[in-house]
């Protein structure tokens, strides 16, 4: 499983740090992850495997300030991880634990019980609520429209030279949109069109119906008259463009988001957050770029622009068709103190999970 991403990478290497400095730095982050509180010297020597004064708690906690892994907030006594400091423990430092079979049960348990129903929509939701429950943040997904499986294809005149293609999809969406065609175009042309991609696309996706019917016809196996392929033409045009409307955002559990917060700055980062979820298009260009990437890709605070006022964290991974093809991604959005080691394979499960249902 791929975790480690160039964006924002430590710049502190490991040799850095002595037995000593790497435990200490280790219980600082996981009293952060547990409490979102600074840890103070005293605490922390109370903590650790082995015998230090206080004292030479602060030193070490000193060194690791001027390596840029932890800071004081405020007048506090304690240190909290800083965001370089929480990349270097996700990278370097984490033992990212194995699901446990119960864990993975019940992720195939609840988004299987959606894909009964053979909606990708439904998996899809399903998915990210059942992520964002089990790990109190928000579950996102971002996907394409295009993924439905189609029932039916209609094309209804609207007037000499517009046609409306209406599109119904198995778990009984129903997409319009409007095609050009050729003036004077006969009504059985039309009515030929719908039939011809009828015979061909029962439970494929628009992806798979465009390459099949592009096919068809350049074979010449279609037996169509130039109108008829015309209006064909038209319509897998108008299917291929405008990427932005093709993408969707689905984004469940957001009230986790209000949980456990800590003081008003906490309320400003959630609101921050929230603002651009609202708007989205920050959100699909961010997630659609971990649609490059094989595995989990984490995103840590202002690594990316769009979160770096709110301080949060992503955690996502792309998912398949039945093609094989990346179509997806699957994951949450959290604050910066997520349990990584936890939610790193939950979402790569989940991402699994989700690719299986919907090749089957």
């Amino acid at each position: 499983m791929s975790h480690d991403i160039p964006i924002g990478a430590t710049q502190v290497s490991l040799a850095a740090l002595n037995d000593r400095s790497r435990e200490i730095f280790r219980q600082i982050v996981e009293s952060y992850m547990a409490t979102g509180e600074p840890v103070g010297s005293r605490n922390l020597a109370r903590l650790l495997p082995m015998t230090l004064s206080p004292a030479s708690v602060r030193n070490v906690m000193s060194d690791l300030e001027q390596l840029g892994l932890i800071y004081a907030p405020h007048t506090s006594a304690g240190r909290l991880p800083t965001e370089l400091g929480l990349r270097f423990f996700v990278d370097a430092l984490m033992q990212i634990g194995d699901l446990t079979e119960s864990d993975r049960r019940s992720i195939e348990a609840q988004v299987a019980a959606s894909g009964a129903a053979k909606s990708v929509e439904a998996v899809l939701t399903e998915a990210s609520t059942m992520l964002s429950g089990l790990t109190r943040s928000a579950g996102v997904v971002l996907t394409t429209k295009s993924n439905v499986r189609l029932k039916h294809i209609e094309f209804v005149r609207l007037d000499t030279e517009r046609a409306l293609a209406v599109m119904v999809a198995e778990d009984g969406q129903v997409e319009n949109r409007v095609v050009n065609v050729p003036a004077g175009l006969p009504t059985s042309a039309l009515l030929e069109a719908g039939n011809f991609l009828n015979a061909h696309i029962r439970g494929k996706t628009l992806a798979d119906v465009k390459g099949e019917v592009e096919r068809a016809l350049e074979a010449g196996k279609a037996e169509l008259d130039q109108l008829t392929q015309k209006v064909i033409a038209a319509g897998l045009a108008s299917w291929s463009g405008g990427e932005s409307d093709d993408r969707k955002l689905i984004v469940r559990g957001h009230a986790n988001l209000l949980d456990d917060l800590h003081a008003l700055e906490d309320l400003e980062r959630v609101r921050s957050l929230f603002d651009a979820l609202e708007t989205k298009r920050g959100v699909v260009d961010l997630l659609g770029r971990a649609e490059l990437a094989e595995g989990v890709r984490i995103f840590i605070g202002s690594e990316n622009k769009l979160f770096s006022l709110s301080g949060s964290s992503t955690i996502i991974s792309p998912y398949r068709d039945g093609s094989g093809r990346i179509v997806g991604v699957i994951g949450v959005i959290g604050p910066t103190r997520l349990n990584y080691a936890r939610v790193i394979p939950m979402v790569d499960y989940t991402a699994k999970v989700v690719s299986r249902l919907l090749g089957t």
